[in-house]
């Protein structure tokens, strides 16, 4: 038996093996970027280490996974003296290409500020210009000691594998047959898992990291194996340039001034209302009565914008939009693409840094969507699900916690916090497939579809939330933001159509009645961030792709992207846009139902709005690819 455990135990020793130099690069990371991380006491780098060990055996089995089967193929010719030494060099090949990606981002990192991922291969493949092959040779002379580091570290790999590699010479009877079948079963399951990253619902990706640690400090948990590999069938943007820098800037910018006039310390509450289409809401929508009596008596009290448009289709995709301003404006949902750890504003961190405590709030599934691990990227001191709410006999059955219930959890877990706060409730219950509490089948209003008793649930939850908060002594001082995530299922023609399709409620309640009246400005969910931050008369410069609501001299505008198609919504007018030129434009207030197409008839209006989308999406694109979302430093 002994024997037979031996191959196993090798294999086990070449993954160790691996595991130490993983983590050795990780040390030599931060040496050579240290000046990049401050603050990062020892008790942190230590964890980072030991967090680094999940994302490292991932990588590990997932670059690995050829080598490792054929390493416990339970065959005789696995022992050939051939078949060995293909194993050998497969290993020490794959190997040897993962530590030459950790040691090109020892220097790398300070150009990008990241991990390297797939876009890299942009560069390769002459999508961002054919200078590779020129620079490269002047790379390798000027980082000579990196290539040193890369060589001395294969060897050591090479010695390791060696040194674990045993000649075992088993007999190979039906018994030996069956128990290295019955190992090698084992251990693919084992190494599925590891792949993983344990039983949580998704396998780990990059923004899991940011359940250990801040995202500054995500670069140092991960490894550039695993960055590249997890972006590798994620598609990155094909960056398009329509203007030069300089012209650029004339027709856009998302750096924002701060404000003179002392900095409003009021508490901030966000809450992103799951599938609420304007089309619900009686109060604004002229097609039917609604279902939401409550948000409608709300919005007489408060500054309502009727032609507010979602960012996205996807709750993935709202949540950014309204707490970065970050809109998925590519095929890839923001916080699930290859830039969602990049170092980037967020009401979060923006106010924290003002002394406010941050919270967000969701009843689902910790791990959902990865919201978790969004909110602490975004800079929330805490995270509250399913899991924090410890109540399983409130559970729908289906995502989470009942909205009712949660709500008062909310309420009262707030009401406990640090005052300056922010804090964001993202609802639940309004999400398919929309069952409610049996106590309550026949008291909400039905509709054609099965989404509007769910609601009428959520609209009834929101008015006990509200009966309850303005009791507490912070409610008179707290700014509330209403916002949808994203539409729901349409029965309307017009709300059906891709401008109605993507309209939203946007609500801003002061209880003291500062904010107040119905306003027709276009605006979107990325608006949210800077709107805040304007009334607040934050002072600092940030970065935002939005505008704020009450800044009269702005340029007020609506972006979506679906299935390769922006949409920009501008006055009165729609455009689509391929991404190259305008293919229609629509007067959606005039002609609703998108039947007239004024392309070729109001052609200085086409010209004028494809050159804002152009510049809009060109920033955009830049700014991710080259992780450039936040001012860092502003110079006097």
């Amino acid at each position: 038996m002994e024997q037979k455990r031996l191959n196993i135990i090798a294999l086990l020793k070449k993954i160790g093996a691996l595991l130490l130099l993983y983590a050795f690069c990780r040390l030599l990371f931060y040496c050579f970027n240290y000046s990049y991380f401050p603050d990062l006491d020892l008790m942190h780098f230590l964890l980072i280490m030991l967090s680094g060990i999940r994302f490292d055996f991932s990588v590990i089995v997932l670059s690995n996974s050829l080598f490792l089967l054929l390493y416990l193929l339970p065959f005789a010719f696995r022992e050939k003296k051939g078949y060995r030494t293909t194993l050998k060099w497969l290993f020490i090949g794959v190997n040897s290409i993962a530590l030459l990606a950790n040691c090109s981002d020892l220097v790398y990192f300070q150009f990008t500020m990241k991990r390297t991922t797939a876009d890299v291969f942009n560069f390769f493949g002459g999508k961002i210009g054919n200078d590779l092959g020129r620079l490269l040779p002047l790379f390798i002379i000027e980082y000579w000691y990196v290539v040193l580091i890369w060589v001395v570290l294969s060897v050591i790999l090479y010695y390791l594998y060696v040194k674990t590699e045993k000649e075992i010479a088993l007999k190979w009877d039906a018994n030996q047959y069956n128990y290295q079948a019955y190992v090698m079963i084992l251990s693919i399951a084992f190494f599925i898992l590891a792949y993983r990253g344990g039983l949580q619902l998704k396998p780990i990706s990059i923004v899991t990291a940011g359940e250990y640690t801040s995202v500054k400090y995500i670069p140092l948990v991960v490894s550039t194996p695993f960055t590249l590999l997890k972006t590798m069938d994620m598609e990155t943007i094909e960056p398009v340039i329509f203007f030069e820098e300089a012209t650029l800037m004339k027709h856009y910018s998302p750096l924002h001034q701060g404000k003179n006039g002392g900095f409003k310390k009021q508490n901030v509450f966000i809450i992103a209302l799951e599938s609420f289409s304007k089309e619900y809401i009686g109060s604004i929508n002229k097609c039917s009565t609604g279902y939401t009596p409550f948000l409608d008596s709300l919005i007489s009290e408060s500054l309502i914008f009727t032609n507010g448009f979602s960012n996205g289709k996807k709750s993935i995709e709202g949540i950014p939009a309204i707490v970065s301003s970050l809109p998925t404006w590519m095929n890839e949902a923001y916080i699930s693409s290859p830039y969602g750890s990049n170092q980037t504003n967020s009401l979060a961190n923006v106010l924290k840094e003002q002394g406010y405590s941050t919270s967000f709030f969701h009843g689902g599934t910790n791990g959902t969507m990865g919201f978790d691990a969004f909110a602490n990227l975004a800079g929330y001191d805490n995270y509250y699900g399913r899991k924090e709410y410890n109540n399983e006999k409130d559970y729908d059955g289906n995502w989470g916690i009942w909205d009712e219930e949660f709500f008062q959890y909310t309420a009262q877990t707030i009401n406990k916090s640090q005052q300056p706060f922010f804090a964001t409730l993202f609802t639940l219950t309004s999400h398919h497939p929309y069952a409610i509490p049996e106590k309550y089948n026949d008291k909400f209003k039905e509709g054609d579809m099965a989404v509007e008793k769910s609601i009428g649930y959520t609209d009834y939850a929101l008015r006990k939330f509200f009966d309850t908060v303005k009791k507490m002594p912070w409610f008179n001082n707290t700014l509330f933001v209403l916002c949808a995530d994203h539409t729901g299922v349409s029965w309307d023609a017009f709300y059906t159509n891709r401008v109605g399709n993507n309209t939203i409620p946007i609500i801003y309640y002061t209880p003291n009645g500062h904010l107040k009246g119905s306003n027709s400005m276009i605006t979107q969910q990325i608006d949210v961030m800077p709107s805040v931050l304007d009334y607040l008369n934050y002072p600092k410069p940030y970065f935002a792709f939005g505008t704020s609501v009450f800044d009269t001299t702005a340029v007020h505008y609506a972006l979506s992207y679906n299935s390769n198609i922006f949409e920009f919504i501008f006055n009165n007018y729609s455009m689509e846009f391929d991404g190259r030129q305008s293919k229609d434009l629509y007067n959606f207030v005039t002609d609703s139902l998108l039947k007239d197409n004024r392309i070729l008839k109001d052609t200085i209006l086409a010209r004028e709005m494809e050159n804002k989308a152009k510049a809009i999406i060109q920033t955009y694109q830049q700014s991710l690819i080259h992780n450039k979302q936040r001012v860092i430093e502003i110079k006097n």
